[in-house]
């Protein structure tokens, strides 16, 4: 695990909580798995899953009802993430205000970390 003993990587707002509960209710999944993977013009994208089951080395955030669970190759670029869900008129979705971001895309979809490079063996999954 990445991070501060004592103080979660992921944490959600209670509108995500209440989105992210109502999905696992939804679909029976035990959480939603988020990831980060190689794309986008920016060269990162985020990714998210409905997750059967738990991994081995994933970590497991749970607030209130809602289970977020973090691939082991993601931990390190989610460090500090707020998840938040956001409706407008045009559209809804889960945000991430992720202090590791140096650079967004115009659409908002693809993201850059600073110096940070993602491991050998999730260049190769994505």
């Amino acid at each position: 695990m990445f991070g501060i003993p004592g103080k979660p990587p992921v944490t959600m707002t209670d509108r995500a909580v209440r989105q992210i509960t109502k999905l696992m209710a939804r679909d029976n999944a035990k959480g939603l798995r988020v990831g980060v993977k190689k794309g986008g013009c920016a060269g990162m994208e985020y990714t998210m899953e409905y997750a059967a089951e738990v991994g081995q080395h994933e970590e497991i955030i749970e607030q209130d009802g809602a289970c977020v669970i973090i691939a082991p190759m993601a931990q390190m670029f989610l460090f500090g993430t707020e998840i938040d869900f956001e409706t407008s008129l045009l559209e809804s979705g889960f945000k991430f205000r992720n202090p590791n971001v140096t650079e967004a895309c115009g659409c908002g979809e693809s993201i850059k970390f600073g110096d940070l490079e993602m491991p050998e063996a999730a260049r190769n999954k994505a």
